[in-house]
């Protein structure tokens, strides 16, 4: 699985929630990120690429009441029926801001 430019957004109710963005970059099996929008005025991701495409990451953003939040993530991914790919995540956040959680995203599929 390469993540290289690829785009996801959170989806809620079954469909893509593209008020927040998130950019995915890899080199070998390190992987980072970036996203902004939804409550999330910045946040970024680094960690590692697994072998069966798993991705393992530490992330932080600061938020618009302006909490600052960290956590770790694994996301899973599925390929879907038009090729974007979907991760099914399982987070948790640590400090003042301690919970856990799942969530889904899905790649925004390539501009034409």
């Amino acid at each position: 699985m390469d993540y290289d430019g690829r785009r996801f957004s959170p989806v809620a109710d079954g469909a893509p929630e593209e008020s927040r963005v998130a950019v995915y970059h890899q080199e070998g099996d390190l992987f980072w990120g970036e996203f902004l929008g939804g409550r999330a005025r910045r946040g970024t991701l680094t960690g590692t690429v697994l072998p069966d495409g798993r991705l393992d990451f530490a992330y932080c953003m600061v938020l618009e009441d302006n909490r600052v939040v960290s956590g770790h993530c694994t996301s899973t991914p599925q390929v879907l029926a038009d090729g974007r790919v979907r991760l099914n995540e399982v987070w948790e956040r640590f400090g003042a801001h301690a919970d856990r959680g799942t969530s889904v995203i899905e790649e925004i599929a390539p501009r034409a």
